[in-house]
């Protein structure tokens, strides 16, 4: 397999480093686009309806005219060339190409469609999915539609930098009432009491995929949980904390901004979780042979 991960840049296959935008697309000037990232398993796109449920949903807040079951099309053909096993889709459309202009243009474009296929050299978050990984908190700074899947991901980045200068895997989004939202790519969960604790989904945060697969996860094993926040000065009182996301799957975290959370190792419903995950995963697989 390539180094250079395979593309599919307007409906045309070719290496990624190939691919050419123009100055003038909207995704490059305003970020006027949206994005999905779907993970590879044994070479199969896992949770596909539901990221592209939500990939759907995006494209219509934000009036993007996209031929979305072509572009599934152009997906699967793309994931069938690269020879990936493991991995990650990446798929952006953008508002197009058009004269700059705050507004959208007149008459419409036609989008910009972008998805390349990245192998895995190593799994992602491997060295923390024992034994835990450690976080910062941060003002919440992004904007007030975090509900769409959007390309503008600076407060994001600048967030995530925060943590990896920190030694940190991820940074939580702390915001002006003390509110743990959720990490700068992840969705977060707390566990007091031997229930389970997240924000309830509303336009400060992204309706995760792979929250949503651990609620039900949650349900199916019999562990109570509420979509409830919890404050940052609470996390001292939490028995566990953890992440969950595309790449991260279920995360543990065992300690935040320098303090340990409770006795600073994962506890057993974040394991549980981890294990109902996994045979989730091999589940799919084996319902796809």
């Amino acid at each position: 397999m390539s180094d250079d991960p395979l593309a599919n840049w307007n409906g045309v296959v070719m290496p990624l480093s190939e691919a050419r935008v123009s100055v003038l697309d909207r995704g490059f000037l305003f970020g006027d686009g949206v994005y999905e990232v779907l993970r590879i398993y044994s070479g199969q796109p896992f949770l596909e309806a539901e990221h592209l449920d939500r990939f759907r949903r995006s494209l219509d807040k934000i009036s993007i005219d996209c031929d979305v079951q072509r572009l599934i099309g152009r997906m699967r053909e793309t994931l069938s060339h690269s020879g990936v096993q493991e991995g990650l889709i990446y798929i952006q459309v953008t508002r197009g190409t058009a004269p700059r202009t705050h507004r959208f243009p007149t008459g419409g474009t036609a989008p910009n469609e972008l998805i390349y296929i990245e192998g895995f050299t190593e799994e992602p978050y491997g060295m923390f999915r024992d034994s835990g990984g450690t976080a910062i908190t941060v003002p919440d700074m992004r904007w007030k539609r975090c509900d769409i899947k959007s390309v503008n991901l600076l407060a994001n980045c600048m967030a995530a930098q925060q943590a990896a200068e920190a030694g940190c895997v991820e940074a939580l989004l702390i915001d002006e009432n003390g509110i743990v939202n959720e990490g700068s790519h992840t969705s977060v969960f707390g566990v007091r009491d031997g229930a389970i604790l997240t924000s309830p989904l509303s336009p400060a945060i992204l309706p995760g995929i792979t929250r949503g697969l651990v609620t039900k996860l949650a349900d199916s094993c019999g562990i109570p949980l509420r979509e409830q926040s919890f404050t940052v000065s609470e996390i001292v009182e939490l028995d566990e904390l953890f992440l969950t996301g595309t790449t991260a799957e279920v995360l543990p975290l065992v300690r935040v901004d320098g303090t340990s959370v409770n006795d600073g190792l994962p506890g057993p419903v974040t394991r549980q979780l981890q294990q109902a995950y996994q045979d989730f995963v091999a589940e799919s697989l084996s319902q796809t042979r």
